[in-house]
């Protein structure tokens, strides 16, 4: 099936420089490195008004008509020709922090990059995330797709309260099903996030993920990036604050983690549970995890056995020298370490650490931002330490 096509109606306007140019910086930049990918952002403004959403962190949350940085082949251009980018290895994300990627005027953009990086014959892992609907002729384009390993990530949260959701987690939960029931080609994953405490951890809210855990490949369950910025939104709007403090860090309490380790582990029908987006990723297509998460065996104690043993035989100690090599031109500084867990570096941000990480299917830390025991790339809040004190 080919890619509708845009027709010059139907095409979001760019907007111009002086626009572009009034925009926060790191929203202007159309690539970000993240842990899950190469993220292509260069289709900004969204009307869901998710009150949690990370466009409050770039300032354009009042932006609710999306428009377009730029063409969607200079896009692809860009992407392709990032330093950081690697062919059939590099994953990428498309859209993942200033829109919705399946809005009906956005969604045809998505479907013309996706072709354009087809064609080429890239086998890269793409995801997407939405809480949007889709329609069974959305399916059938995402199948059409011969090349990328694509996965369609959804959002769900069951959150109540409009002021925070106003969404109503139906329309999410109607496209896990929809785009699992046609699911040939592509993977879906139910992406069952925020996860907040008091707020949507009920047993009827884990009751409901269970549900609708059986129209998905996997389910990854994450916390609540609570920013300075969200704060301020909650304030604004009379919201009760989930936190007492902020964290650089998603937030998924102990507490909070636990009850829904319990429900797993007593009902066998759940589908398969996960902790990591990449993980989650990873088995939906039937390979070991491409972050290297294995290392970190903590995190693998409710994984399915034959994913485990798949991680494991991919999972590869790398050489310190190769690694040191790599590490020092990207501007390491300091000790560099690979120990039986992770490399663990000093001066590097997140885009070369993620660049490392991918390259070598191994974890790579920051030695000034350590991962501590259990509560792996989360905040310390809700968490107790290994001797017995809370850690935040």
């Amino acid at each position: 099936m080919s890619t509708p096509t845009i027709g010059a109606r139907r095409a979001l306007p760019i907007l111009t420089p002086d626009k572009i140019g009034g925009l926060k910086r790191e929203l202007a930049d159309v690539i970000e490195y993240r842990k899950s990918g190469l993220s292509l952002n260069w289709i900004v403004g969204c009307p869901l008004d998710c009150g949690y959403c990370v466009r409050h962190l770039f300032q354009n949350f009042e932006m609710k008509v999306p428009r377009r940085l730029m063409s969607d082949e200079e896009a692809v251009r860009r992407l392709v020709g990032h330093c950081y980018f690697r062919p059939h290895q590099t994953p990428i994300q498309l859209l993942n922090r200033a829109t919705d990627p399946m809005l009906p005027v956005v969604k045809l953009h998505v479907f013309n990059v996706l072709r354009q990086l087809d064609d080429q014959g890239l086998t890269n892992h793409v995801l997407i995330i939405t809480r949007w609907r889709v329609a069974p002729e959305d399916c059938a384009v995402l199948n059409s797709f011969a090349n990328l390993r694509l996965t369609v990530l959804v959002t769900h949260s069951n959150i109540q309260d409009e002021r925070i959701e106003p969404v109503d987690s139906n329309i999410a939960a109607e496209s896990l099903r929809t785009l699992y029931e046609h699911a040939e080609r592509y993977r879906t994953v139910l992406y069952w996030r925020p996860i907040v405490p008091g707020l949507n951890d009920s047993a009827a809210d884990i009751a409901r993920a269970h549900e609708l855990s059986q129209h998905a490949h996997a389910t990854v369950f994450t916390g609540l990036f609570f920013r300075k910025e969200i704060v301020a939104y909650y304030e604004a709007h009379g919201l009760e604050m989930p936190y007492e403090d902020t964290a650089r860090r998603k937030i998924m309490p102990e507490a909070a983690e636990q009850r829904i380790l319990d429900a797993f582990e007593q009902d066998t029908s759940w589908g398969a549970l996960f902790r990591k987006t990449s993980c989650g990723v990873a088995y939906a297509h039937g390979e070991a995890d491409y972050n290297g998460h294995f290392g970190i065996r903590e995190l693998c104690d409710i994984c399915p056995a034959e994913q485990i043993a798949k991680c494991e035989a991919a999972w590869v100690q790398p050489d310190l020298k190769d690694v040191t090599r790599e590490a020092r031109g990207l501007g390491a500084t300091g000790e560099v370490e690979v120990n039986d867990r992770a490399i663990v570096v000093e001066g590097l941000d997140e885009p070369p650490r993620y660049y490392l990480q991918h390259g070598f299917g191994y974890q790579c830390h920051d030695r000034a931002k350590p991962h501590h025991y259990r509560q792996h790339g989360r905040a310390e809040i809700g968490w107790t330490a290994e001797n017995g004190t809370p850690s935040a």
